[in-house]
């Protein structure tokens, strides 16, 4: 079972990183799943202009880019998204990156760790109702930090409570992972 820690943020000298190291670091003391952190700037996807919906291109996209990060994204069974808040939502090369594609999210499941002024709250609450179109298992516990409070000049300086938040949220998104596979391969030793 593998869940991949994406980095939704593509600025430059962006927070995410730190953010998405911190999560693998923690992740990957938990047993029953494989982590891997995903730089969504590695991609260096481009804006979704292709004629064909994503939806409808069967996983054949115009751009090798799309290619590859549709290749990343089937290639995981859960995610832990790792996003900033951008003006009360999402930001949008993060968007941009989910509506890129479609089958390869259909009905994984999602974690969300989250950061901005106030703490990227909002971000969460509209990426919620976004993985929702693709059927996609959101997870109740979400980690959310504050700019002001948690980040300095020496870096990450959260809060004692932040690494149990993580966990109880890591717990919650193997535990759905793992039955999402399971009923998966049921269905596919059915047909």
């Amino acid at each position: 079972m593998k869940i991949g820690i994406i980095v939704g943020s593509v600025r430059e000298g962006r927070t995410g990183t730190a953010v998405g190291r911190w999560v693998q670091e923690v992740a990957e003391r938990h047993e029953g799943a494989e982590f891997e952190l995903i730089e969504l700037s590695d991609f260096d996807l481009p804006l979704l202009t292709s004629p064909t919906i994503p939806g409808m291109a069967e996983r054949n996209y115009d751009d090798e880019r799309v290619t590859r990060w549709s290749q990343t994204v089937d290639s995981h069974d859960g995610f832990v998204f790792i996003t900033p808040e951008y003006n009360h939502s999402i930001p949008g090369g993060f968007k941009n990156a989910f509506d890129s594609l479609a089958p390869e999210w259909m009905g994984k499941t999602v974690g969300f760790v989250s950061y901005g002024a106030d703490h990227g709250v909002r971000a969460v609450e509209h990426w919620r109702t976004i993985v929702a179109n693709f059927s996609m298992h959101a997870v109740r516990q979400q980690v959310s930090l504050g700019l002001f409070t948690e980040f300095g000049e020496d870096g990450l300086q959260l809060l004692d409570r932040r690494e149990g938040e993580l966990n109880t949220m890591l717990d919650q998104l193997v535990d759905a992972t793992r039955k999402m596979v399971l009923v998966e391969e049921l269905a596919g030793a059915a047909n």
